[in-house]
């Protein structure tokens, strides 16, 4: 008798006769190489799916770097007070170069140039201001629905969809809104470039006379309800006013 015989071959002396189940098992069991895989990992090879990983936080990353910076949301502005204007910078002086670097663009748009005459109606000028940007432009409220704006006065600061922010001669940030309301400015010659350079002269012409011959235009808030950015690529076209 064997002395420790293999289970496999016992049970397989169960299931077939003796001659059938010796020759399975040497075949089967007996004589069948085994593959053994080592218990540790290689160090120096990453698994597959390591590897995929990996792959995918790179291509991630590298994609990241092409894309443009995610703008601010309206949230993240409002707290960020990104648009906010400090009591320091709420200085009318601070404001009058940019009125006149104002003065400079809207001459360039309407074609006007210092010593020489030029004609000026409102068919060719309504489009050109009704897409300019009036960043720096003197504003007054002539008439509006909320009584104690009339009769406002300043530097725009800010042009946003529905308002606009103005720093008053008596240094106060004013938020006026457009809809209901006429607001009023005006455009002096370029021959009073040589005023406006001073900025004692230039506050003398913010009263309501600006000069001699200096251009005057209505601005009809409800009618301009856009951003500035928004104006710039906006055609518009002659309509009826039915508020009038």
């Amino acid at each position: 008798m064997e002395a420790n015989p293999h289970p496999a071959l016992g049970l397989l002396k169960r299931a077939h006769p003796p001659e059938t189940a010796s020759a399975i098992f040497t075949e089967k069991i007996l004589h069948k190489p085994l593959h053994l895989r080592p218990t540790s990992p290689d160090p120096n090879r990453q698994d597959a799916r390591a590897h995929r990983r990996l792959h995918r936080l790179r291509k991630k990353e590298k994609s990241k770097r092409r894309q443009k910076p995610k703008p601010l949301s309206a949230k993240e502005r409002r707290i960020t007070g990104i648009y906010e204007i400090d009591k320091k910078s709420q200085n009318y002086g601070i404001y009058l170069p940019l009125y006149r670097m104002w003065l400079a663009y809207i001459w360039e748009i309407l074609g006007m140039v210092k010593g020489k005459q030029t004609w000026v109606t409102a068919q060719a000028a309504g489009a050109k201001l009704a897409s300019a940007d009036f960043h720096g432009a003197k504003l007054m409220v002539v008439r509006s629905k909320c009584v104690s704006t009339v009769g406002l006065r300043g530097i725009v600061v800010r042009d946003t969809k529905f308002t606009f922010q103005i720093i008053t001669e008596k240094n106060e940030l004013k938020t006026i809104p457009k809809t209901h309301t006429v607001f009023r400015f005006q455009i002096p010659q370029p021959d009073a470039i040589d005023e406006l350079a001073d900025p004692d002269k230039t506050k003398d012409i913010s009263a309501d006379g600006m000069g001699q011959n200096a251009l005057i235009f209505e601005l009809h808030g409800s009618s301009f309800e856009q951003r500035a950015i928004d104006r710039a690529t906006k055609k518009f076209k002659q309509r009826n006013m039915t508020e009038l």
